[in-house]
């Protein structure tokens, strides 16, 4: 299992006592716990944090690692972000570091939980780094180098706003069999990875599509307890949704590079069967979607989704919104 758990940004939230919690702390907490009871995992959870100095003018590493195996704490290393071309270039290296050459032919798990992975411009998403790009194509090279081109992960799941769109899933699937994501909000109260503490159980027989709606169910249930606001929790399968994402990233792509000459909030988001132009026979087949509408809104009449989200352009409409 690899987590990278991303906090160089507002992670800050409230529980109903008023209480103060960072979200990707208490990701990092809970990460923890899973490498600790699965006791024939290897796992690597890396925590990005918000850069500090030491004494105002000594910056501190703002990278925090560590390696489990056997559910035992092997290693525990602080580094730093900025050092290499790509994004993920100083986690891909301890990660070549430490791996056990003998995991190879085990499931493998890619867990990553931030705020929504824009799909172009990125500039500012660490609030440390403000001229720092990250975009879901510099996701998809990280993915690339930790697989090394040899193999796939067998589960990715993004536990982030918004990354449920055909662009998402088609650059993420070259590297995954199945991908977990929200076509949605979810409100900095992240996917449950809490399944992912028995995983050998929840795993009956390697059977990860059935593990991965499982652990998407669980997590759709947790997030409807306190939320009002619509809940999207969706499991893709990479080979399966090929058609369909084939049959839409030409209009995808150019809905894209109009949004990027354009002010920010001139289109919104919706779900892709809103749109004459996404809603083909079949769009989601290969796709198993939780979904609650809104308790309040113009949507809360809504009682399915496609398990896709789209932009809609201004000049964009649908009998929906009427």
């Amino acid at each position: 299992m690899v987590f990278i758990i991303h906090g160089d940004g507002e992670y800050l939230y409230h529980d109903s006592r008023g209480a103060a919690h960072r979200a990707d702390e208490k990701a990092v907490v809970t990460a923890r716990i899973v490498a600790e009871r699965n006791l024939q995992a290897e796992v690597f959870i890396f925590h990005q944090k918000r850069r500090r100095h030491a004494m105002l003018f000594f910056p501190r590493r703002d990278g925090e690692f560590y390696y489990y195996r056997h559910g035992k704490l092997l290693a525990r290393e602080s580094y730093w972000r900025n050092q290499g071309v790509l994004r993920f270039d100083p986690e891909v290296m301890l990660y070549r570091r430490f791996h056990a050459q003998d995991q190879d032919q085990l499931l493998k798990l890619f867990l990553y939980f931030g705020h929504e992975i824009p799909e172009f411009a990125g500039t500012g998403y660490d609030a440390s780094y403000k001229n720092r790009r990250f975009t879901v194509r510099d996701l998809a090279s990280g993915l690339k180098s930790f697989t090394s081109d040899s193999s796939k992960f067998d589960l990715i799941v993004l536990s982030t706003c918004n990354n449920g769109t055909p662009y998402t899933i088609a650059e993420l699937s070259p590297y995954t069999r199945t991908i977990i994501a929200s076509p949605d909000n979810l409100h900095l109260s992240y996917l449950d990875i809490r399944p992912l503490e028995e995983l050998e159980i929840g795993l009956n027989d390697g059977d990860v599509p059935a593990f991965a709606r499982q652990f998407a169910h669980q997590a759709f249930g947790r997030l409807t307890q306190d939320i009002q606001t619509a809940i999207t929790v969706a499991v893709y399968d990479a080979e399966h949704v090929q058609g369909y994402l084939n049959a839409v990233a030409n209009a995808y792509h150019q809905a894209l590079i109009i949004l990027q000459g354009q002010k920010q909030g001139a289109a919104e988001r919706c779900d892709c069967a809103t749109i004459p132009q996404y809603t083909l026979p079949g769009m989601s087949a290969g796709v198993d979607v939780f979904y609650r509408p809104p308790r309040f809104g113009r949507q809360k009449h809504n009682r399915i989704h496609s398990g896709w989200e789209c932009w809609k352009l201004p000049e964009q409409s649908s009998d929906q919104d009427l």
